[in-house]
């Protein structure tokens, strides 16, 4: 697929929208605007709520998730936090550790703003702290996962040579958290976030979550300097295009919500000025999205593999193990998924798709400029989310079945 130029709308020198010299003073320059206060400001109303979950219509189905072991790398991950913890100062241990129940799973952003007085932040750690981190990203996810959040962070180095501001823009521009204690057999977990990334990964025995899963890049893809060769998101645009334009018209038709992105036939207030299109970004954990478009229970049998095909490539973050078990569980309730468009499907167009089922929530979205001063979608800026609806982002069903057991075994 070729990909559009992102060159035409790089910023002059002078005119980006970096705002300060260091992540600190950009954001306490960026925060005086009103749009981000109001933004900032509406997270925290969302975070104050307690979490329920992503829902089609406001109730929790039951009974979707359960405990059981998925051949998860556990031991593997357990000696790379361990190893981190050895790299720590106390001052470092007491910003990124808390209980595997904390509030803060939730507290994760994908702007470049600089908010958070948690965490690990990398560009503030030194080398071999920042090697051990990743080293427990490594043990967690599969090759692909990896590279491609290592990717993210590439790209975003990128972005920030281009509209120059890399200290803001940096390639270890992100926040780390550990949750719990590192275990074999009792809950815990890490989260990594920043600009256009946010992985949360529970863990509990030899089982995993790796839901919110937010990966983007503007552009998606370094055409020169060290990063030149690396390109994010071809597999889920061309997929996600080839599953839409094989659909006979009656069913396109369906699976269509608007044909334009932006006005149009676009239902008033769906796009929205940070997130665009999308509905499952940060600090939507509880957000109702009723089912739109395509239900996979009308698809041939040869489009139902292809839509599980599509459904892949966002799960290969996952290991083996792991990525089998959600594979299975997401073709369970395959008759109940539901395929959505908005936009064009032509190979030049923009669009947005999701797919959503009471297990899985998936968005690619084509996003305006952010950084680069495109006012419409382009192909070279894209967002992806992948959630569990119904209660399991940040693996939560799963440590409430946990407690109940545990709780069950001390009364027996």
């Amino acid at each position: 697929m070729s990909r559009s130029d992102y060159r035409p709308f790089v910023p002059a020198p002078g005119q980006s929208n970096i705002a300060g010299p260091t992540p600190r003073a950009h954001t306490q320059a960026r925060m005086q605007n009103p749009r981000a206060q109001d933004l900032f400001g509406t997270w925290a109303q969302l975070a104050a709520a307690p979490f329920q979950g992503i829902t089609a219509d406001g109730r929790v189905q039951s009974g979707l998730f359960s405990l059981g072991p998925q051949d998860a790398p556990t031991p593997a991950m357990v000696d790379a936090v361990s190893a981190l913890l050895r790299h720590l100062s106390s001052a470092q241990r007491s910003a990124t550790c808390f209980p595997v129940d904390s509030e803060l799973w939730r507290h994760w952003q994908n702007t470049e703003l600089y908010v958070e007085h948690h965490g690990l932040r990398l560009d503030e750690a030194n080398a071999p702290v920042r090697e051990a981190v990743m080293a427990v990203l490594r043990a967690s996810l599969s090759g692909k996962g990896y590279d491609i959040t290592r990717g993210v962070m590439k790209l975003n180095r990128f972005l920030g040579d281009l509209v120059g501001g890399p200290d803001v823009l940096g390639e270890w521009a992100y926040i780390f958290c550990l949750f719990g204690a590192p275990s074999e057999t009792e809950p815990w977990g890490w989260q990594l976030f920043g600009h256009h990334l946010s992985l949360n990964c529970f863990v509990i025995g030899r089982q995993m979550v790796l839901t919110p899963c937010f990966l983007g890049a503007e552009p998606n893809y370094a055409d020169t300097g060290p990063f030149a060769g690396t390109r994010l998101f071809e597999d889920e645009e061309r997929a996600g295009l080839a599953l839409m334009r094989s659909l006979p018209v009656n069913q396109q038709r369906q699976a269509i919500v608007a044909h334009s992105m932006v006005g149009g036939d676009l239902p008033p207030g769906r796009r929205h000025f940070a997130d665009n299109l999308h509905l499952g970004g940060a600090y939507q954990d509880n957000r109702i999205v009723p089912y739109e478009g395509l239900r996979a229970s009308t698809l041939s049998a040869q489009q139902r593999r292809d839509l599980l095909d599509l459904i892949a490539a966002y799960v290969a973050p996952l290991p083996p193990g792991p990525f089998a078990a959600r594979l299975a569980e997401i073709e369970r309730h395959l008759a109940d998924t539901h395929f959505c468009w908005i936009g064009g499907f032509q190979e030049t167009s923009p669009f947005y798709y999701r797919i959503q089922s009471p297990v899985i929530f998936v968005e690619f979205d084509h996003h305006a400029g952010v950084f680069l001063t495109n006012a419409e979608p382009a192909k070279f800026h894209v967002h992806t989310i992948v959630r569990t609806p119904n209660g399991n982002d940040y693996g939560i069903d799963l440590l409430r079945l946990h407690y109940q057991h545990a709780a069950h075994h001390r009364h027996t």
